[in-house]
């Protein structure tokens, strides 16, 4: 790890300020930010402490939950407000390991970065490190990588739990930058790699992610989490699926599903939600749903069972909904 400055920041505005060079990250947690350092993975000049800002609370209204960017997972997870959305809560314990929960902050979750291996050694060639350097995982060891949204220049899969339960929420991510305050919806939020995968937000520079709003579910609506990984604990998602579905007579009548695991992004398939609005949920529609989210899928050498098991996954958790 290379030398670096450190400042520890009194205030939101402050810490824009701070992090206005462009070698410049935020710490809160650390849990992600300090391996990459430590791998030679990142360098930043200048780390700016934002954990112990007035951004760690969890507000509810009628009209939904705003989770404060510096709480910390397993608070999040605790709190009676989350516990009420089960898919949020459960993503939120399906995350790292109770340990990782009790330091992580929401804002460094959302941020987290791909845990590519490629990515993660930093004597490989990675475009989403150095970009033009190339993607050895295109023809190479690809079992965790992308069969959704990825292009020449990168398919690496985004590894955030949270941030596919938030995007089947319509989840809006509020940030403090230098000219003010601007809400993005969770759904612009990540971006498609591209011929840029070093760009992976719609973040600027500097830019501080100061909270999370998740509007309150509708009455009727049923909500859960699914993640299916190599072991039980402390593992990232090999598919996961987030569904938010309302009933009525019998009848899709609203859903939206996101998909971890399988995408560059928390990946939203406005497709399988269609096959199973105004139709009877049975076993059958789930698995057009399914059929419907992996039509475009480019599979690779080791990744293509993803493509069935993502389809499995979809089946077995719209199959609980009651």
């Amino acid at each position: 790890m290379r030398d670096f400055a450190y400042a520890r920041a009194a205030g939101p505005q402050e810490a824009v300020q701070l992090a206005a060079p462009p070698h410049a990250r935020y710490v809160a947690g650390g849990t992600d930010l300090l391996n990459l350092m430590k791998d030679g993975v990142q360098e930043p000049d200048l780390l700016v402490d934002v954990g112990a800002l007035d951004l760690a609370g969890v507000q509810s209204s009628p009209e939904g939950v705003r989770i404060g960017a510096t709480a910390r997972m397993s608070d999040v997870a605790a709190d009676p407000a989350v516990t009420a959305i089960p898919v949020l809560a459960e993503a939120l314990l399906a995350g790292a390991s109770p340990q990782v929960r009790n330091m992580a902050s929401i804002g460094g979750n959302l941020l987290q970065r791909t845990r590519c291996w490629y990515f993660r050694d930093a004597t490989a060639p990675c475009n989403k490190r150095a970009p033009g350097s190339g993607c050895p995982a295109l023809d190479g060891v690809n079992r965790w990588h992308a069969v959704l949204g990825g292009s020449e220049h990168c398919i690496a899969v985004h590894p955030s739990d949270l941030a596919v339960a938030l995007t089947a929420l319509d989840a809006t991510v509020n940030t403090l930058r230098g000219d003010g305050e601007r809400s993005i919806p969770v759904g612009e939020f990540y971006l498609l790699p591209g011929s840029t995968p070093d760009r992976e937000t719609a973040l600027h520079p500097g830019e501080l992610i100061t909270s999370v709003d998740v509007p309150t579910p509708g009455r009727g609506t049923w909500s859960r989490y699914l993640k299916l990984r190599d072991r039980a604990t402390f593992e990232f998602a090999v598919v996961s699926v987030a569904a938010v579905v309302r009933l009525a007579g019998g009848v899709v009548r609203e859903a939206r599903l996101a998909f971890g695991g399988i995408g560059t992004r928390p990946w939203r398939s406005p497709e399988a939600e269609a096959a199973l609005v105004g139709r009877p949920l049975t076993a059958a529609t789930a698995q057009a749903a399914g059929r419907a989210l992996v039509r475009d899928a480019v599979p690779r050498r080791h990744n293509a069972f993803k493509v069935d098991l993502v389809q499995r996954a979809l089946t077995q958790l719209l199959g609980g909904v009651r």
